[in-house]
């Protein structure tokens, strides 16, 4: 439409343009006619007459400048009319164009032999307009035509577009809980439909690991958590079966109560797992020295185990409080130690374990920062324990995970998955070296301020 209506416009300004020159011709053309070559009036009227039978002819008049009429085509028609005002601005302008209703008027001083005269032309365009008005009819119709074609096409390809959408749509609503092995089609090409669909299958493997992984979770807690109450339950139904000594109402009593200490230390767990699992901008994050953390952790392990002896290394020094301080979360970094600490300790037959800090840099993994380098602090948790088996390494990692070490010492299979997630929580990395009966190496890595 808009571009119907520039193409409309540029027509009808041109049709005025072209006939004002038109207008302008035929006047210089009769006033040569009847002031150079000298025809006679009647004659030119006479002209004028007859053509004005079959065609729009221009009508001309000539005056001198004192308002004298030296010639009119016809002057019982005087379309113009012309005036003194109107003789006076064509002598001042030399040219002046305007319209009589649909008529369009031309007014124009025109030198001969040293005198002005003025001349004025008018006429109407009827072929122009006609032109015009056919033109205009011609873009209703196609105008019409074209959003009707546009319409169709619109929606027989809209149609098409679609079909994909709608199908995936389909399939999505066809996946449940109970089904999130289903994918939606790809054709594997590099068009949107495509990228959405892999997106979206995508997030449908990472919402059925995460269902899996629930379930195994669920039924790993439901595992670990009905043994020791089993226990209890047993405990204190064979002591209230019948009448029992001191001892054994004692024995009994100490059985329940270090079931009871077992829940309780799945509990906490537990809890300190789902706090490790939140989503980072909810954990408070400052400054923390990590040696600091380190006592604490060695203080807490020691108090709870008296047998456990620990020993804190520093393999070189520091220069500056920036250089072993890293930001992080104070709790969840002596979790994670405290972790360390008793793994390498309870599965060691001297019931010891060693923590080697140093601290190095590297170049910065971001090519538009400033910074070049960037520090870490390395923490090596050392043990001369029994050690991980090989096959047994790529698991110890997974939650409720226990390997052929589980006869040695008690756990529930959380502190090291739990590890893993309080360091990936600090943007750091933490690896494990093991050879069997000669001890374990825990590497974590953490960034510094």
């Amino acid at each position: 439409m808009a571009f119907a209506a520039v193409i409309y416009v540029i027509a009808k300004e041109n049709r005025e343009k072209e006939f004002y020159a038109l207008l302008k011709k035929e006047a210089i053309t009769k006033a040569n006619l009847f002031l150079n070559a000298q025809v006679d009036k009647a004659t030119l009227q006479d002209i004028y007459h007859n053509n004005r039978q079959i065609l729009n002819e221009v009508e001309v008049a000539i005056y001198d400048t004192d308002f004298h009429l030296l010639y009119h085509d016809a002057v019982d028609i005087d379309f113009v009319k012309e005036t003194q005002p109107m003789i006076n601005e064509i002598d001042q302008k030399n040219e002046i164009r305007f319209y009589q209703k649909k008529w369009q008027v031309i007014g124009l001083k025109y030198y001969f032999k040293g005198k002005n005269y003025i001349i004025t032309a008018a006429a109407i365009d009827q072929y122009g307009y006609d032109k015009l008005d056919n033109l205009l009819k011609t873009m209703v119709i196609v105008f019409i035509i074209s959003i009707a074609f546009l319409y169709l096409a619109g929606r027989f390809f809209s149609r098409k577009a679609f079909d994909p959408i709608k199908k995936m749509t389909q399939q999505a609503a066809d996946i449940s809980a109970l089904n999130l092995d289903l994918r939606l089609p790809s054709k594997n090409s590099k068009d949107e439909l495509s990228e959405l669909a892999n997106t979206f299958n995508e997030m449908l493997g990472r919402l059925e690991n995460s269902f899996d992984a629930q379930k195994h979770f669920v039924s790993n807690i439901s595992h670990e958590l009905r043994t020791p109450l089993a226990a209890i339950i047993t405990e204190l139904d064979w002591s209230l079966s019948k009448d029992r000594s001191t001892a054994e109402y004692k024995n009994a009593s100490e059985n329940a109560l270090n079931d009871a200490k077992k829940l309780a230390r799945l509990s906490n767990s537990l809890l300190d797992l789902a706090k490790a699992s939140y989503d980072p901008s909810e954990i408070a994050f400052k400054p923390t020295r990590i040696d600091e953390v380190l006592l604490d952790a060695r203080q807490q392990v020691v108090q709870a185990n008296p047998d456990y002896k620990i020993n804190i290394h520093f393999e070189n020094d520091f220069d500056n409080d920036q250089q072993i301080t890293v930001k992080g979360n104070e709790y969840l970094l002596k979790v994670a130690f405290v972790n360390l600490f008793e793994n390498g300790c309870k599965f060691s037959s001297d019931k010891s374990s060693t923590v080697s800090i140093s601290f190095h840099t590297s170049e910065s993994a971001n090519p538009k920062s400033s910074i070049q380098y960037a520090s870490f602090i390395k923490l090596n948790f050392k043990d001369h324990g029994i050690g991980i088996s090989e096959d047994e390494l790529q698991n110890i990692f997974n939650p409720f995970y226990r390997g052929n070490n589980q006869s040695f010492a008690e756990g529930n299979g959380i502190g090291l998955p739990l590890t893993e997630k309080i360091i990936a929580l600090h943007k750091g990395s933490i690896a494990v070296q093991s050879v069997p009966h000669r001890g374990t190496v825990f590497s974590v890595e953490l960034p510094s301020c």
